[in-house]
């Protein structure tokens, strides 16, 4: 599993930097893995429609032919909200399944995970990014 908690500002810079770790990952593995994405530190969201369409559309089509994987997205900004919502829509019918959470344990309990895994983590570096063993 990938566990992905963005600090700050969110924008495209950062949404590619975070892309090009998982499609790291993607041809590096040879299994597929979850993600969980903890937005709950991000305070600033510089992105608008026509690039998360685009982005969400990349993730598409670099993914098919791969097994199904679960994206469980934490969010409490209402913008943020917005654009997982898109992205759920856009990624509909595709082998990435995304749901956007406002509740840890319940975004835990769809990836099939100890609602540890998914804790907040204390320290106060920059953007994290952490693989798991878990699927």
């Amino acid at each position: 599993m990938l566990i992905y908690r963005p600090r700050g500002l969110i924008n495209e810079a950062e949404i590619n930097r975070v892309i090009g770790v998982i499609e790291g990952i993607e041809a590096a593995s040879q299994g597929p893995f979850n993600r969980f994405s903890d937005t709950s530190e991000t305070h600033d969201v510089e992105l608008n429609f026509q690039y998360v369409i685009q982005a969400s559309l990349h993730r598409r089509l670099t993914h098919k032919g791969r097994a199904p994987v679960k994206s469980a997205i934490l969010a409490t900004d209402s913008t943020l909200i917005h654009y997982a919502r898109l992205l759920v829509l856009l990624t509909e019918g595709s082998s990435i399944k995304v749901r956007v959470f406002q509740d840890r344990e319940k975004a835990a309990k769809w990836l099939g995970v100890p609602p540890e895994l998914l804790a907040p983590k204390n320290d106060t570096e920059g953007d994290q990014s952490e693989r798991t063993n878990q699927p």
